[in-house]
């Protein structure tokens, strides 16, 4: 599961590590406890708003966290899509057309899971396995988590709305392993630099070729370590939450 994760790059570092043609949306300062529903930046190709028969341009926009599908009554049910498992997704009717038309990157630096231990609920920090001294302010290696995004239409907006479509994205996830299975079943997929120009084409789209793709990446490779229970509210968002307790 993805839960709660940090971003803390800019829009320029983004630009930089995913190699972005156009941005959309004010740029978001660091966050270091994104929580669902929240606005978060995600890396996805579309076609130009006026020219849809034109190539796909690679953008950096602001969606929000938890997926409401195009069929929703209500934008609530996002609240609890803000995770889909990638080895169903192209079977549920909520993520079907998303897995094969509209998928994303979601950008971290890691993500919070929590271990059950001596009945309580023990925070960490997971990374990608680089050397990493985050007392020395250490800027991590960029995560780049799978998703699905979707357009929703506001009914209670008119069609000269400039905000009637509601953008949302959710991350996928996939059983977890090695080092990660102690603290969570499960993990979000994580796509390696070489397979993310694939992952985001959207003239890829058939099921077959979605299936292979996720078959085809791997296991990450993430480090896990404790941090402050202070990151169990929602509310704190502050650097020092991706400290690791001594």
């Amino acid at each position: 599961m993805c839960g709660r994760y940090a971003s803390t790059q800019t829009d320029s570092d983004l630009r930089a590590v995913f190699d972005i043609a156009e941005t959309v949306g004010e740029e978001i300062p660091p966050a270091y406890n994104v929580a669902p529903t929240q606005t978060v930046r995600t890396v996805l190709e579309r076609a130009p708003k006026d020219e849809p028969d034109a190539g796909a341009v690679r953008q950096l926009r602001s969606v929000r966290w938890g997926l409401i599908p195009s069929w929703a009554k209500d934008p609530k049910i996002g609240s609890r899509m803000i995770n889909a498992r990638s080895e169903t997704i192209l079977e549920k009717p909520s993520f079907k057309k998303a897995a094969a038309r509209r998928r994303c990157i979601v950008p971290a630096d890691g993500y919070y899971e929590w271990e059950k231990r001596d009945g309580q609920k023990v925070p960490y920090f997971l990374h990608e396995d680089v050397d990493l001294d985050r007392s020395a302010g250490s800027t991590p290696a960029v995560l780049a988590m799978a998703g699905l995004y979707e357009l929703w239409r506001d009914p209670t907006k008119g069609d000269d709305d400039d905000d009637r479509w509601v953008w949302s994205v959710t991350v996928l996830t996939a059983p977890a392993a090695d080092a990660l299975g102690h603290i969570h079943d499960r993990s979000p997929v994580i796509v390696p630099a070489d397979m993310r120009d694939h992952w985001l084409d959207p003239t890829v789209t058939s099921i077959e070729s979605v299936q292979q793709m996720l078959a085809d990446i791997p296991e990450p490779h993430l480090v896990p370590y404790e941090v402050s229970t202070a990151v169990n509210s929602v509310r704190n968002d502050f650097a020092d939450l991706l400290l690791p307790v001594s």
